[in-house]
Order: structure tokens, then C-alpha cells, then sequence
């Protein structure tokens, strides 16, 4: 798949370099940054988007298949990342999108081993952003909607094809995040569906109660509850689960 990729990539007069390392260990990481050098000399930007699905309600779930979720995943975004962050941070920067997804921000049913592995990533690029502001390092996470090879089997996509974006669909959000386009922008997630659009996802806090100095008791929460939880009416008007 992926030398059927450079080859259409190559028929529109681009350039482009295939590897199938294994992006889950080091060493494959590695080759991915060693290829990209070697054929462009540089590496500005870097899109991690590696997955595979092998979902489980939790009470079925394996340690083999979450190791392997995870291992590809999570693991895999740690494993590429590392040595083009470090190649950015010595050259002047660039940018980095990780792919996370809804099911990591909010949660899906039967996903408990994809969900965690993405709920990771999310967390892996705010720090990322934070450590790379200073070397003009960006970070952005993707939360796409896609309907994929990975996805083409989900029931939601079978009862209702057209409410999926193709690959298509997501690409012009990821140029806008790598591009000039988006500025300076840095440490957000964008989600990209077609029932919901293209829209920032971003974590709400409310501004909470502040227990006295002389301490609190777990009573106290039910009685500051309007100052601690959000309403329903809040949660409408865009403060939403995540």
C-alpha cells in the first residue's frame, strides 16, 4: 500500500520515499528519520498516522491485543517523533501533527485499548508542544472522522456510509495545521468529521470552589456543586465532554 501511495504521489510529479520499518520500535522509528534525511535533507514536518483497530468491550479485552493497540499507537508516535523532534530542535523548528481521536478525548464503546492509546497521544503532544515552543517546534492533534481501510468495518460506517470523511476529507485540515496558514499556532486539537465539521477541541475547566485553609470535607462538593460541575445549560453552550 504505502509504494502505491509514492507511485500516484510520483505520477502527479511529486516526490516520495516508501519504508516499512516496524514505527512501533526504535530502531524503526529511526529508519523513517534516516530515509526522510537522506532523500530530502530535511525533515520540517512530520504527520504520525499509523493505526490499527482491534477492538474489545472492556471485560473481553486481552493483554495481547492491548499491548499491540498501544504498541502501535502510542509507542509508535513516541518512537517517530523522538528523533525528528530532536533534528527540529537543532535546525529551527517545524512542525508536528499527531493522530488522536475521538474515542481518546471522549470515548467509545469497545475501544478501551484504541481510546487509552489515543487519550496518550493527546496527552504526549501537549507536552510536546510545551517543550518545543522555545525551538519553534509546533504540535497540533488531529482527531479525524475517517472512514479508512482501519474503519471500514466499524458499524457506523456500515448503517451509515455517508457520514464519514475519506482520507480526502481530512488532508486539508492537516495542510492548514503544517502550513503558513495556521500561524504560530500550537498545542491544539482540531477534530475533523462529517457529522460535526471542522472544529477545536479543547479541555474545559471551570473556574471551581476553593476550599478554607482549615480544610474540607467530601459534603462540601455536593454543596458547591454549581461551582465545581458544569450544568447542563453550560455544557449546550459549548462546554462540552472533553
Amino acid at each position: 500500500m504505502a509504494q502505491k501511495v509514492v507511485d500516484a504521489i510520483k505520477a502527479e510529479g511529486g516526490r516520495a520515499v516508501a519504508n516499512g520499518a516496524d514505527i512501533s520500535t526504535m530502531a524503526g522509528g529511526q529508519s523513517v528519520f534516516d530515509d526522510a534525511i537522506k532523500h530530502f535533507g530535511r525533515a520540517d514536518i512530520l504527520v504520525n498516522n499509523a493505526g490499527i483497530l482491534l477492538d474489545q468491550t472492556f471485560a473481553k479485552a486481552t493483554e495481547a491485543a492491548w499491548d499491540k493497540v498501544l504498541k502501535v499507537h502510542l509507542k509508535g508516535t513516541f518512537c517517530c517523533t523522538q528523533p525528528v523532534f530532536r533534528w527540529m530542535r537543532e535546525n529551527g523548528g517545524g512542525v508536528i501533527v499527531n493522530t488522536s481521536s475521538t474515542s481518546g478525548l471522549i470515548g467509545n464503546f469497545g475501544q478501551s485499548n484504541y481510546g487509552a492509546a489515543k487519550g496518550g497521544i493527546w496527552g504526549l503532544s501537549n507536552v510536546l508542544a510545551i517543550e518545543g515552543r522555545k525551538y519553534n517546534i509546533r504540535v497540533w492533534t488531529l482527531a479525524p472522522g475517517a472512514l479508512t481501510r482501519m474503519t471500514s468495518d466499524l458499524p457506523r460506517y456500515i448503517e451509515n456510509p455517508g457520514m464519514a470523511l475519506g482520507p480526502d476529507g481530512i488532508a486539508p485540515a492537516v495542510l492548514y495545521m503544517v502550513s503558513d496558514l495556521s500561524g504560530d499556532q500550537t498545542g491544539k486539537v482540531l477534530g475533523v468529521s462529517g457529522p460535526r465539521g471542522v472544529r477545536e477541541m479543547r479541555m474545559m475547566e471551570k473556574p471551581g470552589w476553593k476550599p478554607p485553609h482549615a480544610g474540607w470535607k467530601a459534603q462540601d462538593v455536593v454543596e458547591h456543586a454549581r461551582e465545581i460541575f458544569f450544568s447542563e445549560e453550560e455544557i449546550k453552550m459549548g462546554a462540552r465532554r472533553f
